[in-house]
């Protein structure tokens, strides 16, 4: 007996009976090509956010370049004036020893105004420092006496009191019988070594700070004006904060009234015997 199987010889498989009861039947758009082009915007929304992303980084550094351009640039003219405003204060300062007896008299007396600023009018008046004509020659000779120098060079600064003594050394300015060049400050030297030093030397010149010179000349009896014929105020030389000797003000009240106001000076200085130059 042939036994097989129950199916008919023409029997066609419907699809939909073929499927087990257990599997769910699959939807309309199982079979279309939705879902493939859902995946495609997908991916293509994720190169336009890629690409916007870079765009905006690269905006950014744009922007940072720009700032970092701009800050370079207004720090490259804010040096320009500084060095433009340096440069007009400095020839200021260079042309007032340039100017006229008178002009650097009233010159004096305008700073002299700021120290005294509680005195009249005519107590100022009678402490002017009168015009004098241009500074002779004097480092070539020797004092006589010693602590007698024939000049005094006032400055602000220690370091410039150093230079200008290494200047006035110089034989081709005081020649082969000119005096020693006495350096005063107060930095590294103690009062005492100076009046000792003054003592036993005969100085042609002297080169100090007005706190130091001011103090040997009232204070001591190492510093003397028997000699003295010119005191040189260094006003064009200029500090870090470009300020000069007289616009200091703690340097401009030494020079005032422990240096020019002093009795003896003061009296020297009316009498003739002591000029006063703007250097």
């Amino acid at each position: 007996m042939n036994r097989g199987d129950d199916l008919e010889d023409d029997f066609v498989i419907d699809e939909l009976v073929a499927l087990s009861d257990d599997e769910p039947v699959p939807d309309a758009d199982f079979f279309s090509d939705d879902n493939e082009n859902e995946d495609d915007g997908s991916a293509e929304e994720e190169v336009a956010a890629g690409d916007s992303e870079a765009r905006t980084a690269v905006t950014d550094d744009e922007a940072a370049l720009a700032k970092k351009r701009k800050r370079r640039e207004k720090e490259k003219e804010r040096k320009a004036k500084k060095r433009k405003l340096a440069e007009a204060v400095e020839v200021v300062h260079q042309s007032v020893a340039a100017q006229s007896p008178d002009q650097l008299s009233d010159f004096l007396a305008s700073k002299q105004a700021k120290v005294f600023s509680n005195v009249t009018a005519i107590e100022l008046e009678d402490m002017r420092i009168p015009a004098n004509p241009m500074l002779t020659k004097r480092l070539g000779q020797k004092s006589k006496s010693t602590g007698a120098p024939t000049l005094l060079f006032i400055t602000g600064a220690a370091l410039r009191v150093a230079d200008v003594t290494r200047v006035l050394k110089d034989k081709r300015l005081r020649g082969d019988k000119g005096g020693e060049v006495a350096k005063l400050f107060a930095k590294h030297f103690k009062l005492a070594e100076h009046v000792t030093y003054l003592r036993r030397t005969k100085v042609g010149a002297a080169v100090g700070t007005p706190g130091r010179l001011g103090k040997l000349l009232c204070e001591t009896d190492g510093l003397t004006v028997s000699a003295l014929s010119h005191i040189i105020l260094d006003v064009s030389y200029q500090d870090s904060k470009k300020r000069t000797l007289l616009d200091i003000p703690e340097t401009r009240e030494e020079v005032f009234k422990t240096v020019l106001g002093g009795p003896k000076v003061m009296h020297a200085i009316k009498e003739g015997s002591i000029q006063v130059i703007l250097f």
